[in-house]
């Protein structure tokens, strides 16, 4: 069965629907004003009966009901919902310009070419348009809001249009006339009988094309569901922001009553929205609404699929656990307002579970997607989690999504069966480990090829060598501690870029995570591009530092560095121990040894984000 239907509609009867309210726009369109010169290209185009793309529009009293608004700039009465009997998802800045111009006596809101706001009345010059076609871009005059065209900076008027018989003076048309024009032309008629003849002339070669212009038309039928909606508004809408599924979420329950976005962002004057709350949580700063709505649909689904298998069905009939795009749009309202709060405090402990793991900024979280189902799991256990036998698993769970980098580009199958089988892992020791944990490999060549501080490895580890109690060089305090404080950290060179060019070894081979770790900005500037037998000592003998060998080998130890190779300048030595040294802290992380059999991740690439002590050492 065909969901569309295709035809043409004349142009004036699309404007009439829109200003009546019998053709409005979906919630989830956004506002949208176009700049002064499209618009008048838009108007020489349908006077010259060229052809301005077609529009698509969506019949209304099917099952996907959509909170509706108007069009731009058309005043309704209040709950004149239900006089939508179309809305459009294509054509939105066409129509709605064309509405302004053509049934407003009010300006026109628009933008020059600067991005600054303008508010103009639309005419035509009749004389300058009777030249031909080719003249009709230059017949176009766009006064302000007063009907005036001002210079010497609005000191000079050298257009008045700001009444009828002005307008006639001038033998200027208002393009607000052009679908009716009877009063204008009576008040020619009157006022300057000797130009009606050129104004005939003008109404049939320019007015007309306006009044009989047929615009195509592409119709989806009522029956058109939510996900085809979304993804062919997301097809045309090309000059936008692709919409999300929050948005359409947020327009379908807006039909029912419900605010979603208030319930997210908080209401206007009262900033309690949920994203408020979690945003409190330093490391949930970053959530994005589509992640809690994936995280409301793996509550429902696991809710409806254990429904389904005691009452007897097969694991195959019943219903599935998701996350998917197609299964949120069709999630029922009910669904949101049962489980956003057990989701909220479950992503609550997730963050708390975070900490203890020694996450302690957003900036280094491995992966903002595997926060989802961990929430989903948690909300699920509460305070449970805290068991040391569950928080075990969930480490594990954990850290091997993060070690393994299951968890970078499209996850929403993973997802899913991580809530089914994490929750059934930690119910029984007997059920198998989540697909997550047994698929997760970690080649010890990968340290080779870590570069990037956008990758989940490079991340994890950054965080372990923390949570060990690295401490820096300079301040001697955990840097844990500074992070918390705000300290300026970041990951550097142990042997300086430049101490590593000097003597020939590669980028490819200085620039991996095991010559990288965490220091001050102080002790960065100390290092220079210096031997690390001369900064260690010139850092030690500093008046701030102060500490004997012993000491400052703890420090290096921290940071899993052989004190005695880093004193001796032994870069390859140095590398393979650091290089064990990291591998262990992954093995004990995944609760796995590493595997030279499953693949190295792709190389990251040479990127090396910092300038190290004299111009990048």
């Amino acid at each position: 069965m065909s969901t569309f239907d295709s035809t043409k509609t004349q142009l004036t009867e699309l404007l009439s629907k829109v200003v009546t309210g019998k053709l409005q726009l979906p919630d989830f369109q956004r506002g949208w004003v176009w700049d002064d010169e499209h618009i008048r290209s838009l108007l020489v185009s349908i006077a010259r009966s060229f052809p301005i793309g077609a529009v698509m529009l969506l019949e209304t009293g099917g099952e996907t009901r959509f909170q509706v608004r108007p069009v731009e700039g058309v005043e309704l009465p209040p709950n004149s919902m239900g006089l939508a009997e179309e809305l459009i998802l294509d054509g939105q800045q066409r129509l709605t310009s064309l509405t302004q111009v053509l049934k407003f006596g009010k300006p026109v809101s628009t933008r020059d070419a600067k991005k600054r706001e303008l508010h103009l009345h639309y005419y035509f010059d009749i004389e300058r348009a009777l030249q031909g076609a080719e003249a009709l871009a230059d017949a176009i005059v766009a006064v302000d809001e007063e009907r005036t065209l001002r210079s010497d900076f609005g000191r000079k008027i050298e257009l008045d249009l700001s009444t009828r018989e002005k307008e006639i003076e001038a033998f200027h048309f208002p393009c607000s006339q052009i679908v009716n024009s009877d009063d204008w032309e009576q008040l020619l008629s009157e006022k300057a009988p000797d130009k009606l003849a050129r104004f005939m002339k003008f109404r049939r070669q320019v007015v007309e094309p306006f009044r009989s212009y047929m615009l195509p038309v592409i119709k989806l039928k009522k029956e058109t569901s939510k996900e085809a909606v979304c993804l062919v508004f997301e097809k045309v809408n090309t000059g936008g922001v692709p919409l999300s599924v929050f948005e359409l979420v947020t327009a379908t329950w807006a039909a029912d009553g419900f605010n979603l976005r208030d319930d997210w962002f908080g209401a206007r004057g009262n900033p309690g929205g949920r994203q408020a709350r979690l945003s409190k949580r330093r490391l949930l700063r970053d959530l994005q609404p589509t992640d809690f709505l994936q995280g409301v649909s793996l509550l429902y689904s696991s809710e409806r699929r254990a429904q389904d298998l005691a009452a007897g069905r097969s694991g195959k009939d019943a219903a599935s656990v998701t996350a998917k795009r197609e299964h949120i749009l069709e999630m029922p309202l009910a669904a949101y307002q049962k489980w956003a709060e057990p989701l909220t405090q479950g992503f609550e402990e997730a963050e708390r579970f975070l900490r203890s793991e020694g996450f302690h900024h957003p900036k280094f979280l491995p992966y903002r997607t595997q926060l989802t189902p961990l929430a989903a799991v948690l909300a699920r256990l509460g305070e449970r989690w805290l068991e040391p036998q569950i928080r075990t698993k969930l480490a594990r769970w954990f850290w091997c999504g993060v070690f393994g980098e299951l968890y970078g580009g499209a996850v929403e199958t993973r997802i899913a069966l991580d809530v089914q089988q994490l929750m059934a892992w930690i119910a029984s020791s007997s059920e198998p480990e989540p697909a997550t944990v047994q698929a997760a490999g970690f080649n010890p060549n990968r340290l080779d090829t870590l570069r990037s501080r956008t990758s989940a490895a490079y991340r994890g580890l950054y965080v372990l060598i923390q949570r060990e109690g690295a401490c820096d060089f300079f301040w001697k305090a955990r840097m844990v501690d500074l992070d918390l404080d705000d300290a300026k950290l970041d990951i550097h060179h142990i042997f300086p870029k430049k101490w590593c060019l000097d003597r020939g070894i590669s980028p490819h081979v200085f620039n991996a995570i095991v010559n990288k770790t965490a220091i001050s900005y102080k002790a960065n500037r100390m290092i220079g591009g210096k031997a690390p037998s001369l900064y260690l000592k010139q850092i030690q003998d500093h008046a701030q530092v102060q500490i004997k060998d012993a000491a400052m080998d703890d420090i290096l130890k921290s940071h899993a560095v052989d004190p005695a190779l880093l004193r001796a300048d032994s870069f390859e030595p140095f590398y393979a121990a650091r290089k064990a040294a990291l591998l262990g802290l992954v093995e004990r992380a995944m609760g796995k040894a590493s595997s030279e059999a499953s693949p190295v991740t792709a190389d990251d690439g040479d990127a090396d984000d910092e300038e190290d002590g004299e111009a990048a050492a």
